[in-house]
């Protein structure tokens, strides 16, 4: 964990957004075969899920991929070149327990290898190897049969029916990708979605698995992030593809996921101290807590113990809440954790904001506190919250 505190700022805004390709690639991105195809037959979403879950396995996959990531655009965060960032096309290869992904662009490639003991992103623009210990998991992941535990159609459709009532959910739309008869559902947040407008996913119609990811913010018809198919082939591969080699003088990072004393130790930081005028009492700097913050009614107000104690405070609620959390300013701390983007003036003491098409992130010191406020909002809105909460 102290290494991670000690990344800088654009290493850490590089490792997160490789860990959600990662996510997005390990959920997302088992793709189909290569060739051409008809678009699927019309089903419901329910049957078409059915269909597809009893595909055919595969033995592996191998894939030509492009990454679409406008995440970080329009100048939000320094331009660090890698195709990870700036989005890049690139091949994919999976098989039982394995994945590698590699993106090229001109500034350098970077390639992503997740086997069931480690995580390792290389960046070559920055020359740098990332690496992340996965914990070992118990029992055996080969215990149920070619069948077993597939939900059945009724229960496909009441899962469905649960998430219909917090979610918009699209039919099963007949599409083609890679060459691939796929189906096309949609999903968005039916109140309080903040920035984010939906996400679509593209899965093949006979083999049960994913061709493409994407993600929407509310105020664009184009994607904010975007991993999809293009020429796909099924096979075995080989083992010697999982296997990275860095060019010598390569800087290493070694990651730490936290111990089970540490998740332990962080539970124990739970405060039970919560309403505004007992968080007032508890924290060693003057809380501040509006009724209201941009329009948006004041929900929760929760101390933060540990050695760095603070305030909790949320605002609104579901993805579109302002999440502001108070501390004790600390003079040795610098500019903080988003020190390295651009600043930006709250009531005349100096912050700095990343601004992304899915939220803000922004933080500030004024009055011996710190602020750090999160929402799924525009920039302007967060700057008009931070302002009113430093007055």
């Amino acid at each position: 964990m102290n290494r991670l505190r000690r990344l800088s700022t654009l290493r850490l805004i590089l490792l997160l957004t490789g860990v959600v390709a990662l996510l997005a690639v390990v959920t997302g991105v088992t793709m189909a075969a290569r060739g051409g195809g008809p678009k699927p037959p019309h089903r419901s979403l329910a049957a078409a899920i059915d269909h597809a879950l009893h595909g055919k396995p595969v033995a592996g996959i191998s894939a030509r991929v492009k990454l679409t990531n406008h995440l970080l655009a329009g100048g939000s965060a320094p331009d660090t070149g890698s195709p990870v960032i700036t989005g890049a096309g690139g091949r994919l290869w999976v098989s039982k327990g394995h994945l590698r992904l590699e993106l090229q662009s001109g500034a350098g490639d970077a390639q992503l290898i997740v086997t069931p003991t480690e995580a390792t992103l290389y960046d070559a623009s920055s020359n740098t190897v990332y690496r992340l210990p996965l914990p070992a998991h118990s029992g055996s992941d080969a215990t149920a049969n070619e069948t077993g535990g597939l939900p059945s159609m009724a229960d496909i459709s009441r899962l469905l029916t649960r998430v219909g009532e917090a979610a918009s959910i699209s039919g099963a739309r007949p599409s083609t990708v890679a060459g691939q008869p796929a189906y096309t559902v949609r999903i968005g947040p039916k109140h309080d979605g903040g920035l984010l407008g939906a996400a679509e996913l593209a899965f093949d119609a006979n083999r049960g698995v994913p061709l493409r990811i994407a993600v929407y913010s509310s105020t664009d018809t184009t994607p904010v992030l975007e991993l999809k198919a293009t020429d796909i082939h099924y096979g075995k591969i080989a083992a010697s593809t999982y296997e990275l080699t860095p060019p010598p003088g390569a800087k290493h990072t070694e990651i730490q996921l936290p111990s089970a004393a540490e998740v332990k130790g962080l539970k124990a930081k739970t405060s039970t101290v919560e309403g505004t005028s007992a968080v007032a009492r508890a924290v060693p700097f003057q809380l501040g807590a509006p009724r209201s913050l941009v329009g948006l009614p004041r929900q929760t107000v929760r101390a933060i113990n540990g050695s760095n104690a603070g305030a909790l405070v949320v605002y609104g609620r579901g993805l579109g809440a302002i999440v502001v959390v108070e501390r004790a300013a600390d003079a040795s701390s610098g500019s903080g954790p988003l020190g390295a983007l651009p600043a930006v003036s709250i009531n005349g003491a100096s912050g700095h904001e990343l601004s992304t098409p899915l939220g803000t992130v922004l933080s500030w010191s004024r009055g011996g506190v710190s602020y750090t406020l999160i929402g799924s909002v525009p920039a302007s809105a967060a700057e008009a919250a931070a302002r009113s909460l430093a007055p």
